[in-house]
């Protein structure tokens, strides 16, 4: 998600230069007075609206064809990869059931995970097409290791590294968000320059104030997603490591762990702007994916244990119109206003429980009844129909309907459609043609502005349809949402069109956002004569770009009968729990 997932905090983009100003995380400070709860002191910050990810001004330059390496050594390059970490996990062959083996994981599997051929298309020019993606990540990847090695975002148009402060001192987000984009493409030199950059730089003994959210979907999902793929153990070290740090979050009266966290001292406190102290729902509902497999890979059931008490709670209070509203104190664990969106401060939580149902195999009930009665809510509640025939999201305040669906809804698309299939069977066609009818309209919503890149957010009142009809909504910051509908949409129909509107997404993003030392977002997407935000965020390298690589890919990389992606667009694989433990049977009938 977006996510995609996916969560809030949008911002107003900033001047050219303006250093680290331009992420609007970096005002929300620590209250001095607030302690373990959030302080009044920060009422005098005001954010205009929350987005998942943070914005971004020169003329975009030549559209490169990069021809790169033959992809046969890539793939020789590759394996050779794997052999070594194969030899690394080696020793866990005989280890207990209680002791994760990676190679009993990978037996468990039953597509590899990059497929026969790498997923290379057969037909020429998807080929192609997925080959420029893969230039476009090399081309942003080469800028970000020249002008802002070790600093979390590249800044193309200043040529400096951007670090801020939403990772709480955690340096390095481009690299740890891109591990897994680098190695599905093959991007083999890049990816061993990423792994050894972790291996002796990434200094998870921070005493910074980090965004819980943004630290686990990026961070631990990033390097979670690199353990699964190549099994070297660094990674899964490392994300053991920082969940840990992770943990006092929790430490509140109803385990609802609060937003902020400083991964030093392990203390923790609620952002300054939400309301009296609440945390998120899109924040603390987007924690579940990677807690399991903590708790898969540590033999450690305190993660799980976390995110099942949140789930917990959840099902215990009462919901209005069985929705989810995104305030939610973890002092009383009551809902603190009733304000409810598929789009930012909400988004994810959603995303998360389909999710956790289909990585669980299939057997987390609770989650999967949680999903199908929110959606039955989401649909009688906030589901629209514009006069133009347009399918959208409002949002909910209190009962009265905003016709606004932001950027970060488009990720809902995609939620829907992967969940068709286990709902109720007299339904699943009514959730693809749903899931089919919102994609369309985050396309129109693209289609409708002279760039071709859709806005932030786009309403559907005073005559507006999929249109930003505010200044401050008009800009885009290389969001991934809309695409990873369409790669969904494309897995779970093959309908040609989503294809082709990828490509309407890569030839915008080559014209507009291609700078001479990166990718950066713009300011308004309704002129051609663009202003840049100067910031290629790290979800662009994770999100967008992995997304276009897999639309432009056959179905076996990245296979969804092995594999779900968090909301930064990290694999982690379907936990199956039968086959991991009829292989321990089989080796320990062998042993004796």
């Amino acid at each position: 998600m977006h996510r995609v997932a996916t969560l809030f905090r949008e911002i107003q983009p900033v001047t050219v230069g303006s250093g680290s100003e331009n992420d609007v995380r970096e005002h929300l400070k620590r209250p001095k007075d607030q302690g373990m709860t959030s302080a009044k002191g920060e009422a005098g910050i005001k954010l205009k609206s929350q987005s998942r990810k943070p914005p971004v001004s020169y003329e975009a330059t030549e559209v490169r064809l990069a021809g790169g390496k033959a992809q046969e050594d890539l793939n020789l390059s590759r394996s050779k990869t794997e052999s070594a970490s194969e030899k690394v996990t080696s020793s866990n062959h005989g280890a207990n059931s209680d002791t994760f083996s990676y190679k009993k994981f990978r037996r468990c599997l039953f597509k590899p995970p990059l497929g026969r051929d790498n997923g290379r298309p057969v037909d020429p020019q998807t080929n192609e097409r997925r080959e420029k993606v893969r230039e476009m990540m090399k081309f942003a990847w080469d800028n970000y290791k020249r002008y802002a090695w070790g600093k979390n975002e590249l800044r193309p148009l200043t040529r400096n590294g951007h670090i801020g402060n939403m990772f709480g001192g955690l340096r390095g987000a481009s690299i740890v968000d891109s591990l897994d984009t680098l190695y599905i493409m093959g991007l083999m030199d890049e990816y061993n320059d990423a792994k050894e950059w972790v291996k002796t730089s990434l200094d998870l003994n921070s005493n910074g104030e980090a965004s819980l959210f943004e630290v686990n979907i990026r961070y631990v999902g990033g390097l979670l997603s690199a353990y699964y793929l190549t099994g070297e153990e660094l990674f899964k070290n490392k994300a053991v490591e920082l969940g840990e740090k992770l943990l006092p979050a929790f430490n509140t009266p109803t385990g609802i762990p609060r937003g902020v966290i400083n991964l030093g001292s392990g203390t923790s406190w609620s952002w300054g702007w939400a309301s009296a102290g609440s945390s998120i729902l899109a924040e603390f509902g987007t924690l579940h994916l990677e807690f399991v497999h903590l708790t898969e890979l540590s033999s450690n059931p305190v993660y799980t244990e976390k995110v099942m008490n949140i789930r917990k709670l959840l099902n215990k209070i009462e919901k209005p119109h069985g929705l989810y509203p995104n305030f939610l104190s973890p002092v009383s664990g009551n809902w603190v206003q009733h304000h409810v969106s598929i789009g930012g401060l909400g988004d994810s939580f959603y995303e998360y429980l389909i999710k956790s149902y289909l990585m669980s195999d299939k057997t987390d009930d609770d989650a999967k009844k949680m999903y199908y009665t929110a959606l039955e809510a989401i649909e009688a509640n906030l589901v629209q129909k514009s006069p133009g025939g347009l399918t959208y999201m409002a949002e909910w305040r209190g009962g009265i309907l905003d016709h606004k669906m932001g950027h970060l809804a488009c990720f809902s698309g995609g939620m829907i459609g992967i969940g068709a299939d286990d709902g109720a069977p007299e339904k699943r066609q009514h959730y693809l043609d749903l899931a089919a009818e919102i994609t369309h309209t985050c396309h129109e919503s693209y289609t409708r502005s002279a760039t071709k890149l859709g806005p932030e957010a786009f309403r559907f009142d005073s005559g507006a349809e999929a249109t930003a009809t505010r200044l401050s909504d008009r800009y885009y910051i290389l969001r991934p949402e809309v695409i990873e509908s369409y790669m969904y949409m494309w897995r779970l129909t093959h309908d040609p069109k989503y294809r082709e509107w990828g490509w309407e997404a890569v030839e915008a993003l080559e014209q507009h956002c291609r700078v001479e030392s990166g990718f950066s977002g713009i300011r308004d997407v309704y002129t051609t004569s663009v202003s840049h935000d100067n910031m290629q965020q790290s979800f662009f390298l994770s999100e967008t770009l992995k997304y276009l690589y897999l639309l432009f890919s056959d179905d076996d990389l990245l296979s969804l009968e092995d594999w779900v992606f968090n909301t930064e667009a990290h694999p982690l694989p379907i936990i199956r729990n039968s086959c991991l433990q009829d292989d321990a049977t089989q080796e320990k009938t062998a042993s004796e």
